[in-house]
């Protein structure tokens, strides 16, 4: 009898510490006592696109008759919907992919018109292929999906972001810290340097000015190759006047 009673009044507090989970017991009747608790898994399981955590409740049941007893009980806590990390990576290797690819492409694309302008400005080709508007629509489309793509809701926040809606070079460093934004900027130069280079060529074929290397120059430092046709032309003008007035 005094074995029950101190069995029963035990100042002992079960207590288990399981993964930083603190779990007393929740009854206590005298001769027998129940202790219900839970055990949380470590382990998870990524079932499609689903992340299943899985844990189990144990009851022990003691008593003096039966003993003591352990049952567990496996239970489903909770499923929370997951994105697979596969496409993920598989989104952002296409998106990185098709910048460097356009940016590629549109680059080789230009390169045989220049050639022309430079090796062979008098060949039919050359003036044929300086009349034609192809190059500029297919460029001008590239730039129009590329822009597509890198578009986002605060793009325009970006560009306009001070309070006289005026564009701010800090808003600019951030917008085209994006491979996408980049290469259809890179685009939008390739096809106004092509435009004005073109133009340079005909006004020395126009002129009789020579312009290989202004159009050399407007392929990668378009102002610069402008400016440099606008000093070559007055220049050559200067030339051609002296050369009459010597003639008179």
């Amino acid at each position: 009898m005094a074995f029950s009673s101190c069995l029963c009044q035990s100042p002992l507090s079960p207590k288990i510490d399981c993964g930083k989970k603190i779990v007393r017991p929740w009854s206590s009747d005298g001769r027998k006592q129940r202790f219900t608790f839970s055990l949380g898994s470590n382990s998870t399981e990524l079932v499609g696109q689903q992340l299943v955590t899985v844990g189990a409740h144990l009851h022990k049941h003691w008593s003096f008759v039966g003993g003591s007893r352990v049952t567990v009980r496996p239970e489903l806590e909770r499923s929370i919907p997951l994105r697979k990390s596969s496409g993920v990576y598989a989104s952002w290797f296409s998106t990185s992919q098709i910048a460097s690819t356009a940016f590629t492409l549109g680059t080789t694309a230009v390169l045989p018109f220049y050639t022309l302008m430079v090796l062979a400005p008098k060949a039919e080709l050359t003036k044929i292929s300086m009349e034609s508007s192809i190059p500029y629509i297919v460029l001008g489309i590239l730039y129009a999906y590329l822009l597509y793509l890198s578009w986002t809701p605060e793009t325009l926040q970006l560009i306009f972001a001070s309070k006289y809606w005026l564009p701010e070079l800090p808003g600019m460093v951030r917008m085209f810290s994006n491979e996408m934004t980049l290469a259809s900027a890179w685009i939008h130069l390739l096809a106004v340097d092509l435009f004005a280079a073109r133009q340079v060529f005909h006004d020395g074929q126009e002129n009789e000015i020579e312009t290989r290397h202004s159009v050399s120059l407007c392929l990668f430092f378009c102002p610069i190759g402008i400016v440099t046709h606008v000093i070559t032309k007055a220049l050559t003008k200067s030339a051609g006047s002296s050369s009459t007035r010597n003639m008179h």
